[in-house]
């Protein structure tokens, strides 16, 4: 269909033979009266990515979409009207006890081609996508100093190393005045830990603090020798702080400058999935194109992360039979019950979860956004489950636990070792990550063409026909490769717009 076409004819997309719902395709939304090819007629407008109702749904019976329940009916809904998300009660989420594990495991077939892309090899073995220096921080204090220190780098010596591509400052707002031997301090303790460590680093990662920290900058370093760190305190003055990391930046720029992309397989790969700005379309288009590309990546050897416990948890049901073991079933089960928890000490909801923005494109609650979630994990066995900002450390699909927050969930997957993100969008969002690129996916033709200096693949044709979900995951696939390989740049890494590192700190602060 052209983009004319999906003007002028009126579409619905219903996703399964037992739904009672279906949303708007057109842009703009569908008035009142008109009619499908169908027969039902909208009684009343409804907008782009909401639902209608293809019955009569009588007060407290189930709504549909995906086959799944996602609420239940608070009065009549009628035939051809709009399904609002106040018409809809909330359901109660699987019960965590009774959930099936390791029922439903696909084999893992093998590609029939081997993949490969060009990379950095590391001495430790793992590859890099880029080629960056890291400097990162024990302590929040120091990061005003490290901001002007990575100017001075930038402009005086990074002309002088044409093969490194950018230095990278890992601040955050950690380090002191925490409690730091909380049971809960591991994670984001944990998280800069593997920040530190990210392949694209090289290995060559400075540590700048400041004397007087709770998380001393030793305990970064992992035991190595301690000529990567340099403590504020004491330096005599703020010039002398400044030539001081000058100088330890330009010995490892030096060693960072003779690196050199070969020919690395695509098992070297960590590929991390999430979601942003989601709408209704998210579950029909963007995502389950991703999903696509996580078999083809998985099917090639790489690791792929999906994440986002919130919007996990209310369709786990779906997921533990995919469980390679009932070990990693009930590591599944054990990272939803310890964020059931963590919510329930902030008296917090699952309410809180779809953003009024989700809700303006389509999304009801957080039962259906979670099932149009999880579709970008594809259809393969689940091989691993990670605590929140701990190393990937085995080959295939991996559930890595953060929250849904965009940047506390793209930290934790840095964390976690991934070489780039791809990102699906429906409302739109400009989010980056400085040592990892994002691979934009829009869910709407419309996003595209209204953000199209920002949308690297667009999923919405998919929605109108112009292309099916295997044609769009191969894309993804490809545009992977290509950008791991250097052979492309996203849109977001051109303009080089890059969001902070947002820990995720349950533990008190002091």
């Amino acid at each position: 269909m052209t983009s004319k076409l999906e003007e002028e004819v009126p579409l619905f997309l219903k996703m399964n033979p037992l739904d009672n719902t279906a949303i708007i395709v057109n842009t703009g939304g569908l008035k009142e009266g008109v009619q499908f090819s169908c027969g039902l007629t909208l009684t009343q407008r409804i907008p782009q990515g909401h639902k209608v109702a293809l019955t009569d749904i009588p007060a407290g019976e189930e709504v549909l979409r995906y086959g799944e329940v996602i609420g239940y009916a608070e009065q009549l809904i009628p035939k051809g009207s709009w399904v609002k998300e106040a018409l809809i009660s909330l359901p109660t989420p699987p019960e965590m006890d009774s959930l099936p594990l390791s029922t439903n495991l696909k084999e893992v077939e093998p590609l029939d081609e081997e993949f490969t892309f060009l990379g950095y090899r590391n001495s430790d073995g793992t590859a890099a996508t880029k080629n960056l220096m890291g400097i990162t921080t024990s302590v929040q204090c120091v990061a005003g100093v490290l901001e002007y220190a990575v100017k001075r780098i930038r402009q005086e010596l990074l002309p002088q190393f044409p093969n490194v591509d950018d230095v990278v400052a890992l601040t955050h707002n950690y380090g002191c005045g925490v409690a730091i031997n909380a049971p809960d301090a591991e994670i984001p303790i944990r998280t800069i830990q593997n920040l530190a460590k990210h392949p694209n680093f090289g290995g060559e990662v400075m540590i700048i603090g400041l004397g007087c920290e709770k998380l001393v900058p030793s305990r970064l370093n992992e035991g190595n020798d301690d000529d990567n760190i340099l403590s504020l305190q004491d330096e005599d003055g703020f010039v002398n702080m400044i030539e001081s990391i000058l100088k330890m930046a330009e010995q490892r720029l030096e060693k960072l400058n003779d690196r050199e992309r070969e020919v690395c397989p695509v098992s070297d790969l960590v590929i991390g999935m999430q979601c942003g700005g989601s709408d209704a379309f998210s579950g029909v288009t963007a995502n389950p194109a991703i999903g696509y590309a996580t078999d083809l990546l998985v099917r090639a050897g790489a690791t792929v992360l999906f994440s986002e416990v919130t919007e996990v948890r209310d369709a786990v049901h779906l997921l533990t039979p995919r469980a390679a073991t009932e070990e990693v079933g009930k590591a599944l089960i054990r990272e939803m019950k310890w964020y059931d928890e963590y919510l329930e000490r902030g008296q917090a909801d699952r309410s809180a979860n779809p953003s009024p923005g989700n809700k303006r494109g389509g999304l009801s609650n957080v039962v259906e956004k979670s099932l149009g979630s999880i579709v970008k994990s594809g259809t393969l066995p689940i091989a691993d489950v990670l605590a929140p900002g701990q190393k990937a450390s085995r080959k295939g699909l991996v559930f890595a636990a953060t929250p849904a927050s965009d940047f506390v969930c793209g930290t934790l997957q840095l964390a976690s070792g991934i070489h780039l993100q791809v990102f699906s969008t429906g409302r739109g969002t400009p989010y980056n990550l400085s040592m990892a690129s994002v691979i934009k996916v829009s869910t709407r033709n419309s996003l595209q063409e209204q953000w199209h200096d920002l949308i690297d693949i667009n999923a919405g044709k998919i929605a109108t026909g112009e292309a099916t979900i295997e044609e769009v995951g191969r894309e993804i696939f490809e545009e992977i490769l290509a950008v791991a390989s250097g052979f492309k740049q996203t849109w977001a890494d051109k303009w080089g717009i890059y969001n902070d590192l947002a820990l995720f700190n349950p533990s008190p602060v002091t």
